[in-house]
């Protein structure tokens, strides 16, 4: 299957429709894993062909869509978007995430993104993820068409479906553009920190009934959250991360969450060191003395 949905289309008109069939039907129906916010319904699209899938037992199947970037990481651990993301790769559905360059389609310059789904995985594929960056693949347009100012040519699309096929970690000119995760890899823990009541005095402030009686009481305006990597354990973050800086913190257990996200971006960044001061400096004498110049000509 291929699809090619809107970006960041509402579903107010439908709402009704869609959360009838989410609370009766739950898994049985198309949107058992959670529903994405009213604002945009990118995600909907790809729960809609999830549920086209021939099963796995019947030979499987395998589809391409087009989404925007808010479906990669929009909304934190327990929204429908993240319990979407969570769905599929803990169902190890995700092939890979190809992303393209910007202002390829007509109405819209933005970055987009190519999510292949299946549910017939090769051995080698199990458990991983492939992100490919091919946001430099590109070739300028004779004419173009709206905000369409680029195409890919015949040569990117068989070098891009030869990183996939490939399913290899890949450079291009210094820089990575294919990259293997494993589908944990995405997921996180969000935990919530809290620290201590205290009263005027500075001493803490202890509950007076039901099983808080005797425990300290949480400060609202103290409380904070981290993203703990779901390879990591929680306590040995916790006590790395968080007990140096405030002694008296703790965690709220019954409060943490699984989220996952891809934050695709992030896993091409390279980083760029700054030019040293010394050239700095000398290209603002060089821009300083021509405006002493210029003005000096205006003086004369």
């Amino acid at each position: 299957m291929l699809s090619n949905p809107p970006f960041g289309v509402d579903w107010k008109k439908i709402e009704k429709m869609i959360r009838k069939e989410a609370e009766q039907l739950g898994y049985a129906g198309r949107f058992g894993p959670g529903l994405p916010r009213v604002s945009d319904g990118s995600l909907l699209f790809l729960l809609h062909l999830i549920s086209k899938m021939r099963p796995a037992l019947e030979g499987g199947s395998r589809f391409g869509i087009v989404l925007n970037g808010s479906p990669l990481f929009t909304g934190g651990a327990g929204s429908g978007e993240s319990e979407i993301r969570r769905y599929v790769l803990e169902n190890d559905l995700v092939e890979a995430i190809i992303g393209l360059p910007t202002d390829m389609f007509y109405n819209t310059g933005i970055s987009t993104y190519i999510w292949i789904l299946s549910n017939r995985k090769p051995a080698e594929r199990k458990g991983k993820v492939q992100l490919i960056d091919a946001s430099s693949f590109w070739q300028k347009m004779r004419k173009s068409l709206g905000s369409k100012r680029k195409e890919l040519s015949p040569e990117h699309i068989a070098e891009i479906t030869r990183l996939f096929g490939n399913f290899e970690a890949a450079e291009h000119d210094g820089k990575p553009i294919s990259r293997i995760f494993r589908t944990e890899d995405f997921g996180y823990r969000t935990i919530t920190v809290e620290r201590p009541l205290r009263d005027e005095a500075g001493d803490v402030v202890l509950g007076q009934r039901g099983k808080a009686k005797g425990q300290p009481q949480a400060d609202s305006s103290l409380r904070d959250t981290e993203n703990v990597p779901l390879s990591e354990d929680v306590q040995t973050y916790f006590e790395r991360e968080v007990l140096p800086h405030v002694s008296d913190a703790w965690i709220d257990h019954e409060k943490t969450k699984v989220g996952y996200e891809i934050p695709f971006n992030r896993h091409f960044y390279v980083f760029t060191p700054p030019r040293p001061l010394e050239v700095i400096d000398a290209e603002l004498k060089q821009v300083t003395d021509r405006i002493l110049e210029m003005i000096g000509g205006l003086s004369g």
